[in-house]
């Protein structure tokens, strides 16, 4: 279920584009933008609080948390239905395409009249939006590509809105009499980066009571269809769920079967053929005389098959099957592995939580260390200085050591580190003496993401070069149906990371997954090592490597691939020799 947070937080975001659109006060409106990302990431259901309580979240004022109280008790806001009122729900939607922000959208509804997406195309293609001020010929280049995007996202969520939903059916579903077993299966077992539909499979002898308490849900809003092996519902967040009840002995092919891929399930159906047998969501079976052999487990279904059972994660028809066959599968990284997060913000820049309470919630993950890397000052919107990033190495070197540690003795050891700004010509914020300074550093691309691909190549592998840049955060810049990742030589990047010992990040925070489990693939084959990081900026943000974890599995990543999950030891030589064998490189280059 959709945590009460994230209702709140979604509401107060509508809000501000609301105010936008209609012409308010711009300051206003990042006003609402703040408060909706502090209540999204705050510790504490929000929907437990009352106005005080509200108030103690930073930005929110008490208009705000007055708000929020009336939307938990009235079921919406009046202030946002009057704004909603005043605006054709097209409108709204205008602004979920990608660089098409708020003041476009009210300009092209008051110039123009256009309140759908459809409208927007057609004013495009007949060149209406080139006499309004701002508009133009490369304005409409990404307006278009913008709702390419949009479109190709169609009714798919971004993977933690899923499954947050899937474990709470699973857990509801688990509690009803007769259920022997329950899962979710399909693309989210496979932990794909959006979700189209959720599917759930339930093992019991008779299916009644299940279908029932499945549609009685207290967030389902309409019963698509119902019967007596599958009923598929809809949810107040537009996500189709199918629920199917099998018999417990065929648990396992009907989990292998509806886990998929499509393209994975026909690599095992070819592979039953030719040894004599049928396989289906029944069942593995004897092709002449009909005979069920195994369906129980799915590791039952693979071994008669003469495959070890394969991790869900790996099911794309990538190569798994012949690895199964040849005894050559990964062991796959998984979360239990991770030692550390090393990518993560506080309340110093665009961070929610304070430092203390963010190293207190990392060393409650059982961390053996944690880095801090808050923003550099380029991206100048985060106001940092030489001076506030010193004084907060000096709080990091205070609670170094403070809080427990997972097997260990002693606490978890902090890394004072920064986000870097990787500039247009590939410089970094600070000069080489103060980078000197950090444990590590992280580079990312913030912005000027239109440059040229050998432009953005360039820029990427220069700061790969860089003897103080340690990981490349989130690598492309994309973000899943919002921005699409820079147009890159990427092949050329990951050459660059292996040869300089520069790690590529796989950002954890869902709405980025960056790498994508595709690119890793081709990454690793560089020999390229890997962090997976969280890029935290609140307390609940450090759970997210969950899905970096699962990301990476789909890129056939182990533990060793992974810096971040070596011990400090071998960790902290991996940052030094980096530096030391650049720079020296670097002197031998230039006498």
């Amino acid at each position: 279920m959709v945590r009460s947070n994230d209702e709140v937080a979604a509401l107060l975001a509508e809000y501000a584009d609301l105010i936008s659109i209609t012409g308010g006060e711009a300051y206003r409106a990042r006003v609402y933008e703040k408060a909706a990302r502090a209540i999204g990431g705050h510790h504490a259901d929000v929907a437990t609080l009352d106005v005080k309580g509200l108030r103690e979240i930073p930005g929110v004022g008490k208009s705000i948390a007055e708000k929020v109280t009336e939307y938990f008790r009235s079921g919406s806001v009046s202030a946002v239905e009057e704004l909603r009122a005043r605006i054709p729900a097209g409108v709204r939607r205008l602004t979920a395409i990608p660089t098409l922000g708020p003041k476009k959208a009210h300009a092209l509804y008051e110039e123009l009249g256009i309140s759908s997406v459809d409208e927007l195309v057609d004013a495009v293609h007949a060149e209406k939006l080139r006499d309004l001020k701002g508009f133009g010929p490369r304005t409409e280049e990404k307006i278009l590509r913008g709702v390419g995007l949009l479109r190709s996202a169609g009714d798919r969520v971004l993977l933690d809105v899923a499954m947050e939903l899937a474990e709470d059916l699973v857990g509801r579903l688990s509690e009803v009499p007769g259920c022997r077993r329950c899962a979710y299966a399909g693309s989210l077992r496979r932990v794909r980066e959006t979700i189209g539909d959720i599917d759930v499979l339930v093992a019991a002898r008779r299916s009644a009571p299940l279908m029932r308490a499945f549609t009685e849900l207290p967030y389902v809003t309409e019963v698509v269809a119902q019967g007596t092996a599958k009923t598929s519902i809809r949810t107040d967040r537009g996500l189709a769920v199918d629920l199917r009840v099998v018999s417990p002995d065929a648990w396992g092919a009907a989990l292998q079967y509806f886990t998929g891929s499509k393209a994975h399930n026909i690599r095992t159906r070819e592979l039953a053929v030719r040894q004599g047998f049928k396989l289906s969501e029944y069942g593995l079976f004897d092709a002449e005389s009909g005979e069920k052999i195994v369906s129980e487990t799915e590791e039952e279904v693979y071994a008669r098959l003469g495959l070890p059972w394969i991790p869900p994660t790996l099911r794309e028809d990538r190569g798994e099957i012949e690895a199964g066959l040849g005894g050559d599968l990964p062991e796959l990284l998984q979360e239990a592995d991770l030692r550390g997060d090393l990518h993560t913000h506080t309340d110093l820049t665009d961070g929610l939580a304070p430092l203390e309470n963010m190293v207190a919630a990392a060393a409650e993950r059982g961390y053996a260390y944690y880095a801090v890397t808050d923003h550099a000052p380029n991206l100048s919107m985060q106001r940092m200085t030489d001076e506030r990033m010193l004084a907060q190495r000096e709080q990091v070197r205070k609670l170094d050591g403070a809080y427990g540690r997972r097997g260990g003795r002693g606490g978890m050891r902090l890394l004072h580190g920064t986000e870097l700004n990787i500039d247009p010509d590939g410089e970094v914020d600070w000069p080489p003496e103060f980078l000197a300074g950090f444990d590590l550093c992280v580079a990312s691309v913030h912005s000027h993401f239109d440059q040229t691909r050998e432009q953005l190549t360039r820029r990427i592998v220069r700061a790969c070069e860089n003897p103080f840049v340690n990981i490349i955060g989130h690598p492309t810049a994309r973000i899943i149906g919002r921005r699409p990742g820079i147009d890159a030589d990427l092949d050329e990047v990951f050459a660059a990371c292996a040869r300089t010992g520069t790690a590529l990040e796989i950002n954890s925070h869902p709405d980025r997954l960056d790498l994508r489990d595709e690119d890793i693939l081709r990454a690793r084959r560089h020999g390229v090592r890997f962090a997976v990081d969280s890029d935290a900026h609140s307390v609940v943000h450090l759970s997210h490597v969950r899905y970096g974890v699962g990301t990476a599995q789909r890129g056939w990543l182990t533990r060793n691939d992974v810096i971040n999950t070596w011990p400090e030891a071998r960790l902290r030589r991996f940052l030094r020799k980096g530096r030391k064998e650049r720079t020296r490189r670097g002197t031998d280059a230039h006498p």
